[in-house]
């Protein structure tokens, strides 16, 4: 039975509640509220391959990528169809189940760059693999492209609250996110939002993301949670390194307020320890990210043998794919 409900109708004030509750207590209940909606032993494995790297036109103040700062990225233009999808074919390997292609592209453009991406999605797809992409802005023409593709997910993080989103990006608007979820919605793709922890906004901030999230309409299927990763040459480079129970309290409100959504531990978690992960695990969070270039995106990530001897080590193991389960 399940006692935890889907709710789309939260309080800012209720959801402050839920996470300002002793930590113990907050990990406790969203564990429960975990085993409620999910098996507690599987962890889906995700790979995220950049695919055009760098000269982003936006000026987010965490990103690398961005063509304003001055960082050691080096620019790289899409990659070829044939070389993705042999990235796809060696995570499916590691067991990976979702492969996630990223663009440093401020919008989708109708041209040639975005008829390729459709022939990677096509590819990946093939392979029985979830196929996710994060490209920037799309409309919904271009996401109905998509989905007919056999696009499984898309990507688009709100990064940080209405009222503080501002404070980190002057190139576009908050509603520019929000417009670019319902065009994929309306498209019948799934929806993969989160945000960013660290970038100097207030526990209030955090709390007001998570609320945007929890009062959609439908909530997104995958809310990934990440923690700033210090690139050097950008804005927030000096930013204080995120504790890990402030990770573990947004997984575990998260958890809580989205009880059907797969929780991402995302971003940051080469500056954590096998323990703080298991708190994060333990809170809630169902998926991980790993590559065999030891990066996330440009920056570093453990590598897959790294992460499988953590879940070994921990009693958890990789989830299989919708096609596995029905084969087994």
């Amino acid at each position: 039975m399940m006692t935890s409900a889907i709710r789309n109708d939260w309080t800012l004030e209720e959801i402050q509640a839920i996470y300002d509750q002793p930590l113990l207590e907050l990990v406790f209940q969203a564990a429960n509220t975990h085993r409620e909606w999910h098996s507690a032993k599987e962890i889906q494995v995700c790979t995220l391959l950049s695919i055009k790297t760098g000269g982003c036109p936006e000026d987010c103040s965490y990103c690398g990528q961005a063509a304003r700062y001055h960082t050691d990225i080096k620019v790289q233009a899409l990659l070829s169809t044939e070389t993705v999808l042999a990235h796809a074919r060696k995570a499916k390997e590691t067991g990976s189940t979702r492969f996630c292609m990223a663009a440093a592209w401020r919008e989708v453009r109708d041209n040639r760059d975005f008829d390729r991406v459709i022939d990677m999605v096509k590819g990946v797809n093939e392979m029985g693999l979830e196929v996710c992409c994060t490209l920037g802005l799309l409309t919904e023409e271009q996401a109905v492209r998509l989905q007919e593709a056999g696009l499984h997910a898309y990507n688009h993080n709100l990064d940080t609250s209405e009222e503080y989103y501002k404070e980190i990006i002057s190139t576009r608007k908050f509603d520019n996110r929000i417009n670019t979820i319902n065009n994929v919605r309306k498209a019948g793709i799934t929806v993969c939002s989160g945000g960013i922890i660290g970038l100097g906004e207030t526990h209030r901030d955090r709390i007001s993301m998570l609320l945007t999230l929890a009062t959609m309409p439908k909530h997104p299927e995958s809310v990934p949670i990440n923690a700033l990763a210090r690139v050097k040459g950008t804005p927030l480079e000096d930013n204080p390194k995120v504790d890990a129970w402030d990770m573990v309290r947004m997984i575990a409100t998260a958890r809580i307020v989205m009880p059907a959504s797969t929780v991402r531990l995302t971003a940051g978690r080469i500056e954590m320890t096998e323990s703080e992960q298991a708190w994060c695990f333990m809170a809630g969070a169902n998926s991980i990210f790993t590559g065999e270039r030891q990066t996330l995106l440009v920056t570093p990530n453990p590598g897959v043998n790294e992460d499988m001897m953590m879940l070994k080590n921990l009693g958890l193991e990789p989830k299989l794919s919708k096609k596995e389960v029905s084969a087994c």
